[in-house]
């Protein structure tokens, strides 16, 4: 998830409070000077008309958060006026300027869309008028005075519109990798739970039917049964509590499988009538993420014997050379023409932890009847 930059960062309220008091003082006093300022060879003015130009342009800056665009035009206006009536001299038309910039920049800073645009251009249409009408004397700025006060509120304008995109792009993407990072937590979760608790669930049913089919033929059997589907109800209780406390962020209940609880698994699925012949040939240790998913892989795979092909045989391979490892599980037993209801996302589930990996997955019939599934997943040595 990206940082903020200071640019984009917003200012708390007291934060905010406390600067536009700072901005709104500055501005009074920059342009109570500016207006106090007045040269000896021209007509001498009231000392008041300076304070009134001084509150008049520092006032409006208290609230330039809350009504930008009105700021903005009274700012203006104000300019306009002391310009024209020269209550603030040519000279001394920074002062002023500099102040409408200000609020030039708030606009673009705080107002989106045509309202914003609209303003500046009022805006720059007061400071252009101000500016002419105060330039009626030979020695006064001119042409170079217009240019230097539409440059000046455009310049702060696109400034403040720059970093109000900026800061929308920010929220934007901090707001995209929240959904994303959820959106994945969910699918990690699912993932979690049909390959842990569907198995186990997967094999209850098969011993439940078995039990129910033998209960008066062979009751020994149901003996049998009952064992496997209360060992089995157990690892699904501790699977659910283990994904359960990961959503809660306490500490799992159990350790996350390995390859060597794959015997398991074999003995699981021999319980439901699959011959399973496993090989585990497997140098050096291997990262955790990875040996989770060959486990996962080897898990969904028999759990879809187990309910399309039983009874049948299995070859489970697990194997690694030069960085890969390698998962080879593949049956002889022929698919049942009923499916699991809901069924179908046990080889999504496994192509995309694959996919995570970076590895490749494939799935199907073979030729000679039966079904195949092969995962190769890359990894670096466990130092």
């Amino acid at each position: 998830m990206p940082v903020q930059t200071p640019l984009v960062q917003r200012l708390g309220p007291a934060a905010q409070r406390a600067l536009d008091l700072a901005i709104a003082l500055a501005s009074g006093v920059l342009c109570w000077y500016a207006a106090a300022s007045t040269s000896p060879l021209l007509v001498p003015e009231p000392p008041w008309l300076a304070v009134v130009a001084g509150v008049l342009f520092g006032a409006p800056m208290l609230i330039r958060r809350r009504r930008p665009v009105v700021v903005a035009v009274v700012i203006a206006v104000v300019t306009a006026l002391v310009l024209a009536s020269g209550v603030i001299p040519d000279y001394a038309s920074p002062a002023p300027v500099a102040v409408a910039g200000v609020a030039a920049y708030t606009v673009g800073r705080h107002v989106d869309g045509s309202p914003g645009v609209r303003s500046i251009l009022v805006m720059m249409g007061f400071l252009v008028a101000g500016t002419a009408f105060s330039s009626g004397s030979a020695e006064s700025p001119g042409l170079a005075g217009i240019v230097v006060a539409l440059n000046a509120s455009g310049a702060a304008w696109a400034i403040g519109w720059t970093l109000r995109e900026r800061h929308k792009r920010a929220e934007q993407a901090i707001t995209e990798n929240t959904l994303r990072a959820v959106a994945e937590e969910r699918l990690r979760i699912a993932r979690d739970m049909h390959d842990t608790i569907g198995h186990s669930l997967s094999l209850i049913a098969v011993k439940s039917g078995v039990a129910n089919h033998v209960a008066r033929e062979r009751p020994e059997a149901v003996l049998d049964a009952l064992a496997v589907i209360e060992a089995e109800s157990r690892g699904a209780l501790a699977e659910l509590r283990r994904v359960v406390g990961a959503l809660r962020t306490e500490p799992d209940y159990t350790p996350a499988p390995t390859l060597a609880d794959l015997g398991r698994l074999a003995g699981n699925a021999e319980s439901a009538g699959v011959s399973v012949r496993l090989t585990v040939d497997c140098a050096g240790d291997l990262p955790a993420p990875v040996a989770l998913t060959a486990y996962r892989i080897v898990q969904e795979s028999l759990t879809n014997v187990v309910r399309h092909a039983a009874p049948a045989s299995c070859r489970v391979e697990v194997e690694t050379a030069d960085g890969t490892l390698r998962i080879s599980v593949e049956d002889d037993g022929t698919r049942h023409s009923t499916m699991t209801p809901g069924g179908g996302t046990g080889l999504v589930g496994m192509c995309e932890r694959v996919a995570a990996h970076g590895g490749t997955f494939s799935a199907g019939p073979q030729s000679g009847g039966g079904f195949a599934v092969v995962a190769t997943l890359p990894y670096q040595d466990v130092a």
